[in-house]
């Protein structure tokens, strides 16, 4: 396993096109590896999520885990649902809005790093995705894990959460955004 460098905002890899997934890809040890390595780059820079785009590889995968206690959002912020969830491989995902009621939320990227902007989102949301062997998965999804599926699947398709940013006043590095607007 490798941590790979993160595209950050202004690479076109960030704004290009990815594609799907063969399940003999997604089965294969280069894929398994790069899988491995998006893990860890991750864990290594304390993000929730990560798609390929961000280790720059125009693939439709990503991958999610939101441990219990992130210090990045704390219990009670964004929603009441848990925060835990497993580690998720989502191979050639798909979202579809259940219910467009907005849910806001302050953001941040692996790619945008030290800046936070609040976006709202559609509160629920179903994922159609393949696992790592090649099965085809649904779940639904509301409030905060919403957010962060429809997040990363924003990065398969040359989408970032600052172009979803209403109000400029609602854009701040991290530190500006503990201190002012952590109350929002």
């Amino acid at each position: 396993m490798a941590i790979r460098k993160v595209a950050r905002l202004g690479h076109p890899i960030l704004r290009a096109p990815t594609r799907d997934l063969s399940v003999d890809e997604i089965r294969s040890e280069p894929i398994r590896r790069l899988v491995n390595d998006m893990i860890e780059t991750m864990h290594e820079y304390g993000g929730v999520g990560l798609a390929a785009p961000q280790v720059h590889e125009s693939l439709r995968l990503a991958v999610i885990e939101m441990p219990a206690m992130d210090q990045r959002y704390p219990e009670g912020e964004g929603g009441t649902e848990a925060f835990e969830q497993s580690l998720q491989i989502l191979f050639n995902a798909r979202v579809e809005v259940l219910d467009e009621k907005p849910f806001g939320f302050w953001e941040g990227c692996l790619s945008v790093p030290g800046l936070r902007g609040y976006v709202e989102r559609p509160r629920k949301v179903r994922l159609r995705y393949v696992d790592g062997h090649g099965q085809e998965r649904m779940v639904v999804a509301e409030d905060f894990t919403a957010t962060v599926i429809q997040h990363e699947l924003d990065h398969l398709d040359a989408s970032l959460f600052v172009d979803k940013i209403a109000a400029p006043e609602r854009f701040a590095f991290f530190e500006e955004y503990q201190r002012y607007h952590i109350a929002d």
